[in-house]
């Protein structure tokens, strides 16, 4: 191949299609990382050919959440106009059929500001990481978590963070992100390595600093970061498994029907989320299917969202209008709630959610 083609408009085609679902890495017997192929080749295609609109918009999606979470719910309401909608779609390629998420009128860091700790924090220090998501759009996935760990008695704290670097990877805007690794590496080290679990609730987020982190840095603070790093149902599971936690469900909850995030399916498995939906007392059931089809900002752009829909309708959309209306439809990932609500009509629950609601009650501390 021509060393120009390494910049090329053909490999760029080629790459286009790759939702970064990581399901190479976990289930190619060769292991082929695609999504870092992907992410690695597009910071060298931007460099040569000039950064679209589109990917300043996703790649800063931290700072335009903060700005449109200062000004909700007009914010919402001009995000949300026909007009915006058509602009967006003209002039940024996002297509005009896909809603944009709504920023909170309150986020999670303002609500946490106020926020009277429950418990006694005998159980010890956690470090939430609160990413960038579930602080100014679903900030009550992250209340949700806070109150179920302080019921347990784990102390909540917060990091001075920066947004994880998740979406300026995917497209491919690694000097950003490597900046942003290295700001939140000097934050969490310090906690990481007083042995304090650093908790995260969106997948692609959390796992962005236990598997992108440490390649882009390649620092003892940043291993010790990753090591210290778990999803929210990873820790609680850990807890359980170690005899510091002992769930008694008063009975059975009901049926949950969970779709796994692509990146938790090929990192760590599901295996820890069913558990504990099942320690609660759910009779628990997952979905059969690969990607949702969003794969982050993928489903929203103009030229792959009825691809985005194909994939959705192929397993996941099917499975969850099967499932009655008393199932409860979980599933970690935003982009995943976000297509399960807009091909289904069907809100899925964060397992926060759903853990908080039912969990908290039962729960023996030992």
């Amino acid at each position: 191949m021509p060393k120009e083609d390494f910049t090329g408009k053909r490999l760029h085609e080629i790459m286009d299609l790759c939702l970064e679902c990581k399901a190479c890495k976990a289930e190619c017997p060769s292991n082929v990382d695609m999504a870092k192929l992907k992410y690695e080749f597009l910071d060298h295609y931007h460099r040569a050919n000039g950064l679209p609109l589109r990917n300043r918009l996703f790649g800063g999606i931290a700072r335009l959440n903060r700005i449109g979470a200062e000004f909700a719910p007009i914010a919402n309401g001009i995000a949300g106009s026909k007009f915006n909608r058509w602009l967006m779609e003209k002039f940024a390629g996002i297509d005009r059929r896909r809603a944009l998420p709504k920023f909170a009128c309150q986020t999670f860091e303002s609500w946490f500001g106020n926020y009277n700790p429950e418990g006694d924090g005998s159980k010890g220090e956690v470090v939430l990481f609160h990413d960038t998501f579930n602080n100014f759009n679903t900030p009550d996935v992250a209340i949700a978590a806070t109150r179920l760990l302080e019921h347990l008695n784990y102390r909540v704290l917060l990091a001075n963070k920066r947004c994880c670097g998740r979406p300026m990877i995917s497209k491919g805007m690694l000097g950003e992100a490597r900046n942003n690794a290295a700001w939140n590496t000097d934050q969490l080290a310090p906690f990481a390595e007083r042995g304090i679990p650093i908790i995260g609730l969106e997948p692609s987020c959390l796992l962005t600093l236990r598997d992108e982190y440490p390649e882009f840095l390649r620092t003892s603070a940043t291993k010790k970061v990753a090591q210290q790093s778990f999803l929210l149902e990873e820790f609680l599971f850990n807890e359980i498994a170690a005899g510091r936690l002992s769930v008694e469900s008063s009975g059975p909850r009901g049926k949950a029907l969970l779709h796994g995030h692509c990146h938790q399916k090929a990192l760590i498995g599901t295996a820890p989320t069913i558990a504990v939906l099942k320690a609660a007392g759910f009779d628990v059931s997952e979905v059969d299917s690969g990607c949702c089809g969003m794969a982050g900002s993928f489903g929203f752009e103009k030229e792959h969202y009825d691809l985005s829909v194909t994939i959705g309708n192929r397993r996941l959309a099917p499975a969850v209008k099967s499932a009655g209306s008393d199932v409860e439809i979980v599933a970690p990932g935003i982009s995943c709630r976000q297509q399960i609500e807009h091909l289904t009509g069907r809100r899925a629950k964060h397992p926060a959610e759903l853990l908080w609601e039912t969990l908290a009650p039962s729960v023996r501390i030992v």
